[in-house]
This record gives C-alpha cells, structure tokens and sequence, in this order.
C-alpha cells in the first residue's frame, strides 16, 4: 500500500509539530491509502498549513511517526520533496499577480525540464523537448479544470485578472505539471461561493480518482465529504496554540487523546528577564538586545 505509479499512501500516529509557544498540532493519526483525499477542516490558525507542510517534508515533526509513500519522515524530507508538490499555500507556493498566465506556464514547465528529469534527457532534440512540455502542461490544465479560451485575455490574461476558483485552478495546474504523487493544496475553499466551492471539491475528487494522492485545507466542507475522503479536524485555538484535534475517516472512526495544555510566557516588548519556556537566541544590534525566537524548520 506505499505507492503506486500515480499516488502515495500517507500514514502517520502521533504525528506532530511544535514550536517556541507550544504545539502547532499533534497526535495526529492517519492511515490513507494511494489515490485518497485527505480533508484538513479547521479555522484559520489551528495549525492546518503546518500539518500540510509536515506531511510533505516542508516542515520537520518534533513528535510521532509518518510515511509518504514508504518514506520515512523526517528521515526522507527531500525525497518526499521530490514525489509531492504544494498549491496554494501562501507565502511558500503562490501565484505571482504581476505574471500572466503564460508565463507561469512557461516557468514550470523550464523548470520541470531543467530539474525535473534526468541530465541525459537535456541531450534529447529541442523540438521533442518541447512537444513533451507542451504535453504536460495540456494535461495539467485539463486535469485541474483550467479551460484558457475562457479567460479574458487567454493565455496572456495577467493572474491579478483571474477570478478565485481560476487563480485555484492554475495553482493545481502548475503543480501537476511535476507529476506528483501527493498533492497538497491549501486554502481550498478560501473566499468561494458554494457553486465554486462544489466546483473545487469536484476537481480534487477527479484527481484523486485518477491516482493522485490529495491532502486539501479548508474550513468548510461539503456535507456528504465523508462518504468519499479521510477527515481530520482541526480545533480552533488563540494563543498558546492548538490543543486537541480529532481524526475519522469513512472506514475508521475514532477521537484522539486530548494533548496536555501548555502555557507560553509572553515576551515584554523591552529588554528584561523572563522565564521563557523554549529555548530563545539572542543576538546584538545597534547596542541593544533583542530576543529571537527559533520557528519549527522548513526544509
């Protein structure tokens, strides 16, 4: 059940990230197999985008134990790099409003040429290295709903001109185009209407029947979501964060254990002694001293 040629099972127990003011998650368990689709449901900050930067080596776990596709994290972060990509997720994967459409095509598909194979297919003749990007990039666009014809300006419609679910759609193109076996896409249902909303869901549903394993964000889920993905739920939280989270699925249901609560000792603006309950780093400069504090790694 570790792979097959289009998707990757993803399993995990006790799973979880912490950082410098407590648990980001934890205790999460899963046990997916090739071709599913994974739910995160949970308001913004409960620590949704993080569990998805852990499950596709972005981010390392400080607790638990997790497989994508066989490999083990964090012992494999960069080979599980390599077999999943992100879409959507702000501030690590996200579209370049200033670019057009074509040109975000165009830059995946040289990187993908570039990196993505191996240097003996670089020898290949231009015009056979071409007819294959061309390939992937049509089929990208055709699995993730993107029609250009249907853009104000095509394929030179600039991306500050795109509608939400477009600007979706060509997130989840782009990250095709790689052929990955675990997709992860956040902010699914982030400022849709319900037709849009319903539309997306149909879309991660259509790529998960053709093989790709996806995890998708949201904060609202269709209603009959559980006939058809796994679910993990995430807990609202303010600060210190998140502090239970529960798991089911359609086959196996089933409510975590409740993590112990922790507290973070706030830091006073100016200089001063406090008892900080993680480990800090401080640095100098211009004659004064200010306290950093060290975030889980992103690989």
């Amino acid at each position: 059940m570790d792979s097959t040629p289009h998707g990757a099972a993803v399993t995990a127990a006790g799973f979880g990230v912490k950082g410098p003011r407590g648990w980001a998650f934890r205790d999460i368990d899963i046990t997916a197999e090739p071709g599913s689709l994974i739910a995160v449901q949970g308001p913004s900050g409960s620590g949704r985008t993080c569990l998805l930067l852990a499950l596709t080596g972005r981010m390392k776990p400080a607790a638990g134990t997790a497989e994508v596709g066989g490999l083990p994290l964090p012992k494999k972060m960069a080979a599980v790099r390599s077999a999943s990509a992100l879409a959507h997720v702000p501030g690590v994967a996200e579209l370049d409003p200033s670019l057009t459409v074509g040109e975000h095509l165009r830059e995946r598909a040289l990187l993908q040429g570039r990196f993505g194979g191996s240097p003996r297919a670089l020898l290949r003749p231009r015009r056979e290295r071409r007819a294959e990007a061309r390939a992937l990039v049509d089929g990208a666009l055709e699995a993730a709903g993107l029609d250009l014809e249907t853009l104000p300006k095509g394929i030179r419609t600039s991306v500050r001109d795109l509608e939400r679910l477009e600007a979706l759609r060509l997130s989840v193109a782009l990250a095709l185009i790689g052929g990955p076996r675990l997709l992860a896409v956040d902010d699914t249902d982030l400022k849709l209407s319900d037709e849009e909303r319903a539309a997306a869901w149909t879309m991660l549903r259509g790529l998960a029947a053709a093989g790709t394993t996806v995890l998708a964000v949201c904060s609202e889920p269709p209603r009959a979501a559980r006939a058809w993905c796994w679910w993990i739920r995430a807990a609202a939280r303010s600060r210190p964060p998140l502090r239970t989270t529960t798991t089911s699925s359609p086959h196996r249901t089933g409510t975590t254990s409740p993590p112990r609560r922790t507290s973070a000792t706030s830091t006073p603006r100016r200089t001063g002694t406090t008892s900080a309950p993680h480990r800090t780093r401080t640095t100098t400069r211009r004659g004064g001293r200010c306290a950093r504090r060290s975030w889980p790694r992103l690989s």
